[in-house]
């Protein structure tokens, strides 16, 4: 579609589009998991250059290299305050891209409150990583993060997709002792080893509660984090946790009308197990300490990389995510 650039307030900003990730959202998007949506353009990841600010912006000008997050929140807003800033206006409210306004597919996109909600990409990481920042690296680690994985703790992570890899990257990173990818792709199986898993349990090959206690002595993990969006997989979380452990969910659940956990396992409600939900986390700061990771080279998210496409190629890119086709892991975007 052709659509006006798009205008800004005082505190906007106005980027140009360099490089910009498929997300597996945005197809359970296309397909209703947020609701209707009507002639919206998707994506939520991308870096650009800065383009324009509105007359009160501070931090940022024509020009300067950005990343923006998938989060976009109102920062002044009570959710934000009380310290859940994705959720600013309203459930997943802090998601603007795709979901209350226009993605960022697009050569232009704008960024509110860019101050709070943009970053500058330092000069040694190239567009083709910091991108990953937006999302999967954001995502990813919080998994990790409301897991609350004791340092040298045990943690499984349910599906290698590239959310699961950076929760696998994530829980390496905050001192887990025993890493447990479950996956059934071989060259995802090779990702989530490459960064940082112990142990990978292929469920089309074994039981994968059956396994995960094996590893475990018995007990189940510390930390358990469903990164799929399926009932089934959740159900598994419940059922592999130690009790006093923790499900961390970061899996977009786009269709149903329900979720279940098995109740004997869940201690018919009081073995202690808390289920942890969040979206994506957002804003500048966060943005800076994830650049931060890669500029430090703690970490080289762009293994996940397994098309790269033009943007006048996008429906074929798109069709490749959607579907999975080649062996696709993660699609990239060339402006």
């Amino acid at each position: 579609m052709e659509k006006p650039v798009p205008r800004l307030g005082p505190g906007d900003a106005l980027v140009r589009t360099t490089r910009a990730l498929i997300c597996t959202s945005d197809t359970h998007t296309v397909k209703g998991g947020i609701g209707p949506r009507q002639d919206l353009t998707l994506g939520h990841e991308a870096v650009g250059v800065v383009e324009a600010v509105g007359a009160e912006v501070k931090d940022f000008r024509p020009g300067d290299r950005v990343l923006a997050g998938a989060i976009t929140p109102d920062w002044g807003d009570p959710a934000s305050q009380n310290g859940y800033p994705s959720q600013s206006g309203g459930p997943l409210g802090g998601f603007k891209f795709a979901n209350l306004k226009d993605g960022v597919f697009a050569e232009y996109f704008h960024v509110n409150e860019a101050d709070a909600n943009l970053a500058r990409i330092p000069d040694g990481i190239p567009d083709e990583a910091a991108v990953y920042c937006a999302d999967m690296l954001s995502t990813g680690f919080m998994g990790a993060e409301h897991g609350n994985i004791p340092m040298g703790g045990t943690v499984a992570v349910l599906a290698q997709g590239p959310v699961g890899l950076m929760v696998t990257a994530g829980a390496r990173l905050r001192g887990a002792g025993l890493v447990i990818g479950v996956e059934s792709v071989p060259s995802r199986q090779r990702l989530a080893r490459l960064y940082g898993a112990d142990e990978i349990v292929d469920f089309t090959k074994e039981d994968v509660v059956e396994r995960v206690l094996e590893l475990t002595g018995g007990q189940g993990v510390d930390t358990a984090v469903e990164a799929l969006g399926a009932d089934i997989t959740f159900q598994t979380c419940v059922r592999i946790t130690r009790p006093g452990g923790t499900i961390s969910n970061t899996g977009y659940f786009g269709e149903g009308e329900f979720v279940s956990i098995p109740r004997v396992e869940w201690g018919v409600g009081m073995a202690d197990k808390t289920i942890a939900t969040g979206l994506c986390p957002g804003g500048r700061l966060r943005m800076e300490r994830l650049l931060r990771i890669l500029e430090t080279e703690r970490l080289d998210p762009t293994h996940m990389t397994t098309h790269e496409f033009g943007f006048d190629e996008m429906e074929r890119a798109f069709e490749v995510a959607d579907k999975k086709l080649e062996d696709v892991v993660k699609v990239l975007i060339a402006f």
